[in-house]
């Protein structure tokens, strides 16, 4: 039988609140693979000789030239690089790096790259240690500094399975001689559709150079969730390059629809390069991550409005 009792409105004010709260407790309990990891020793580990001897993060990636027509690379100049960076980490292995790239977030403190960059995945010991990003590295030089992180995210599908559908992570930054990493660099947005053609710049670190190249070339569908990429030279050390489309020599800013990771590990050709889609996932991930770094009041509006608008 239908109830009688009158209803009493709610005010939005009420209803933003309890839903952020609500959001912040299940977010705070998802199981993201997120944890502290700021170590203040990090920056004293990487002196100059450790950054020349790391070794490119090699895990698909092999050196055999890939068959078939392919796009070329050319060493970035500072409009392609200014926003990529090399991302050193160390593991029982050894000394390895990566790329990574400044993704913009309301904190303006966060990269993203592959997540097999930072987290070993399934068989592996978790996170990554003494972890640092270089922005525009080239040859033992930092010309930006050297930023150490304050907490890592990559998605449970990842750190559970190693599953190449989730190889995307993110990096919340320490600040820097009192900075964000995104105000003294920019930051490039995180897209959100999910098509397979895209004309896409390409920037990162491969394993036979001690600087950054660029690509720009299309993307085509390699499967229901992951894109594909065909340009010579993006070896080990590339893996989480940032795939940028709408890129404004102007502004130096574009939108990343992707990242060296996935299949294989990123691809096991240099030619050929992969990366898994931004699909609602990853999209969710970043909102954790974006919100990690904000003061309490400030994740909590934007959880909330992120809700109401995403989900």
């Amino acid at each position: 039988m239908r109830s009688t009792s009158r209803t009493v409105a709610t005010p939005l004010s009420v209803v933003v609140v309890a839903t952020a709260v609500a959001l912040i407790a299940a977010a705070c309990g998802a199981e993201t693979g997120a944890r502290g990891d700021y170590s203040p020793t990090a920056a004293a580990y990487w002196d100059s000789s450790r950054l020349r001897a790391a070794r490119p993060f090699i895990a698909g990636q092999l050196s055999a030239p890939a068959t078939g027509q392919s796009a070329d690379s050319h060493l970035a100049g500072p409009q392609e690089g200014l926003r990529v960076g090399a991302l050193f980490v160390r593991d029982a292995a050894g000394d390895h790096f990566c790329t990574a790239s400044v993704v913009a977030s309301p904190g303006k403190d966060l990269l993203i790259t592959a997540a097999h960059c930072i987290n070993g995945g399934k068989s592996r010991k978790g996170y990554r240690r003494d972890i640092v990003f270089i922005p525009d590295y080239r040859d033992g030089r930092a010309p930006f500094g050297v930023w150490t992180p304050a907490r890592l995210f990559v998605p449970p599908q990842w750190a559970r399975s190693s599953n190449p559908d989730y190889d995307v992570g993110f990096v919340v930054l320490q600040q820097h001689n009192g900075l964000n990493i995104q105000q003294v660099l920019g930051g490039n947005r995180l897209g959100d559709d999910l098509h397979f053609q895209y004309l896409v710049h390409v920037t990162g670190y491969p394993d036979s150079r001690n600087a950054p190249i660029t690509c720009v070339n299309w993307t085509a569908r390699f499967s229901d969730t992951q894109l594909l990429f065909d340009c010579f030279g993006f070896g080990g050390g590339t893996s989480g390059s940032p795939w940028v489309i709408s890129f404004s020599p102007r502004s130096r800013t574009g939108t990343i629809v992707g990242v060296i990771g996935g299949y294989q590990d990123g691809g096991n050709k240099p030619a050929l390069s992969y990366s898994p889609r931004i699909g609602p996932a990853i999209q969710r991930l970043y909102r954790e991550a974006a919100a990690a770094g904000l003061l309490p009041a400030a994740q909590a509006l934007f959880l909330a409005v992120a809700h109401t608008r995403k989900e």
